[in-house]
């Protein structure tokens, strides 16, 4: 079976998440991704948790996590190494760095000469802050490219005297593969029309201060500035909580849009169903100015009719009423989540010792053929191999 990216060949020089998960996407997809390592592992392999408690190199469930379908080949840093490094760029369909400018010239790289010396070559870089500017040689982090980009300011609680709170996932990290599997197919395409490659210079900061969500466009026009909420989109002025406890003791999150005509109407003839609509079903409530007077009288209402129901009954009356609603889930749920099950999202993967673990699918289906994860490679696994070719 072709897949989308069947013969496409990666040379991945890669040790943080943005790269190694961008990576990740193109081998699950089909291409053939080289991940060069040093000779003790990339950094990822030295991140626990480790799978089974063992602390090594092939069990880090955080490199699990970023490589799967990869090839890893292990050269030393020196004219020996560096020299079978080039042969595999030179083979290469793509290059995929994650190092800062002076890494980049430490390690002997010059991505601008590598594109004039291979022209069909497309060199995918995805550095903390881009290749240029003031700030090129600065390092980053998660945390650090979420407060630079100022995706962080939206982030956190109610409770302002709380400081702003790191969301879990590497979102940062995530946010720059992103952009940067577009970058490179958009690159990849615009090859097939001009027989060269290119640069593709991916920041991580900038793909976070792009995704500012309603920051942005509230500072650039009413030059307001937002302020972060529980649960809830950051906004200039405060909103209505959005958390609800049910009977089961399960959270549900459900936004109630005052200014939704439909979304109201919705609502109270769902209340009324359960019994528990009062007075919100009179004539008067058909107007927004009303609404928003009695809005603690509704806030109270939605809390009671909330309790009285268990979260499963909420979520799937809630759908069937066309309203937005949804439980909140813990990781481990989401393992057990129905429609993922139905859709097969969770593959089982067997590992190199025969064993399986569960990874998470690909987040995009193709109908012409799609992709599932391959473990995870040993460290040096493929070295011989590789090399025997070039």
């Amino acid at each position: 079976m072709e897949l989308a990216f069947t013969g496409l060949r990666v040379v991945e020089i890669a040790d943080d998440p943005a790269g190694e998960h961008t990576g990740k996407l193109l081998a699950d997809q089909g291409a053939t991704v080289v991940k060069i390592e040093p000779e003790g592992g990339a950094t990822s392999r030295h991140i626990g948790p480790w799978a089974g408690g063992v602390q090594d190199v092939d069990r880090s469930l955080h490199f699990w996590t970023y490589n799967t379908s990869k090839k890893s080949v292990v050269l030393p840093d020196d004219d020996e190494g560096r020299a079978a490094r080039d042969r595999l760029i030179a083979d290469a369909d793509v290059l995929l760095t994650t190092g800062r400018p002076v890494d980049l010239e430490r390690a002997g790289l010059d991505l601008e000469d590598l594109c004039e010396r291979h022209e069909k070559l497309v060199a995918l870089s995805i550095s903390p802050f881009g290749l240029t500017g003031p700030w090129a040689n600065y390092r980053t982090s998660d945390l650090v490219a979420l407060a630079a980009g100022g995706l962080l300011n939206s982030c956190g609680y109610d409770d302002h005297s709380i400081p702003p709170i790191r969301p879990g996932g590497n979102q940062a990290y995530m946010t720059a593969a992103s952009f940067a599997l577009c970058g490179v197919t958009l690159a990849l395409i615009e090859r097939q029309a001009t027989g060269r490659g290119q640069l593709v210079d991916v920041s991580i900061h900038e793909a976070n201060a792009v995704t500012g969500e309603l920051a942005n466009p509230y500072w650039f026009y009413p030059k307001a500035i937002v302020k972060r909420q529980t649960c809830r989109h950051a906004q200039p002025l405060p909103t209505q909580p959005a958390l609800f406890q049910c009977a089961d003791g399960v959270w549900v999150y459900f936004a109630l849009i005052l200014a939704d005509q439909h979304a109201w109407k919705a609502l109270t003839s769902w209340m009324d169903e359960v019994g528990v609509a009062a007075d919100l079903i009179e004539e008067e409530y058909l107007s927004l100015a009303h609404r928003q007077a009695n809005f603690a009288h509704i806030q109270g209402l939605l809390e009671a009719f909330f309790m009285l129901q268990d979260s499963e009954t909420v979520y799937r009356d809630g759908q069937r009423w066309g309203l937005p609603i949804g439980p909140l889930r813990a990781p481990e749920e989401v393992l057990q989540d129905e429609h993922l099950k139905a859709r097969n999202f969770f593959v089982d993967v067997e590992l190199a010792d025969g064993s399986t673990a569960t990874f998470p699918g690909l987040p995009y289906r193709f109908s012409n053929g799609n992709g599932t994860p391959a473990r995870p490679p040993l460290l040096g696994e493929h070295t011989d191999e590789v090399l025997s070719g070039v």
